[in-house]
């Protein structure tokens, strides 16, 4: 039986939410899924799709959602639909909603720009920094992340607020810079995973643009956490 995926794309344009799910969608459709496309959340309210989906693939950064959006896609997670994304596109969506935030376990909170940014550093690349992406010891005999060894990116670094439900597989740490406000490094999730009702939820913190998407272990960890995600078929 062929399984549905529900690709949803907009918001801020920095993420290149089109280009950025462009590069999965043809490895869902090599997986056997049919792939729905759409520009916005408004379909999640459209109860019928949403029945009909076994994984969402989100990239929508900021912008907002209805109530009754948030609901039907919270509904969906609990039946049993895969939800999933990277970076801004899961992890700083709809910031008016709790309720979003209360599902995805997990918020964007800031990205430490260059403590001394030099010459070539203006507008995003101001927010790029060298940093390690390293796994958890649950991460060696998961479906996702088995086989995998620690890695180095040189992109937005995400400060995360997260809660107790997120079983993580990778953190990240930031370190405490001369004139940063905050007095020791914080550790944060960089790769999770959580269960709700009857579906799952993955999150990749990585993926600011499209050449750190087709980064090997990058690009590995999200076609594995997207199958992951997905309801069995």
């Amino acid at each position: 039986m062929t399984r549905t995926a529900l690709v949803v794309r907009g918001g801020w344009e920095g993420h290149s939410p089109r280009e950025a799910t462009d590069l999965v969608i043809p490895f869902l459709e090599e997986e056997g899924f049919a792939v729905r496309v759409e520009d916005g959340p408004a379909v999640y309210s459209d109860e019928a799709v949403m029945r009909g989906t076994d994984l969402i693939v989100q990239s929508v950064t900021m912008s907002t959602i209805a109530d009754d959006e948030v609901r039907g896609l919270r509904a969906a997670v609990e039946r049993g639909t895969g939800f999933a994304g990277w970076h801004g596109g899961i992890a700083d969506s709809f910031r008016q909603s709790s309720d979003y935030l209360h599902l995805v376990g997990g918020q964007f909170a800031t990205h430490p720009p260059k403590p001394d940014p030099g010459p070539g550093d203006e507008g995003d690349r101001r927010n790029f920094v060298r940093y390690s992406v390293e796994f958890t010891p649950a991460a060696a005999d998961h479906p996702i992340t088995a086989g995998l060894t620690d890695f180095e990116l040189v992109t937005e670094q995400y400060w995360v607020l997260t809660d107790d439900y997120v079983d993580v597989l990778a953190t990240t740490t930031l370190p405490s810079r001369p004139g940063d406000p905050w007095h020791r490094p914080v550790r944060c999730p960089a790769v999770w995973t959580r269960e709700w009702g009857a579906g799952r939820i993955f999150v990749a913190t990585p993926g600011h643009s499209v050449d750190i998407l087709t980064e090997p272990t990058v690009a590995t960890l999200i076609r594995r956490g997207l199958l992951w995600a997905a309801r069995a078929s």
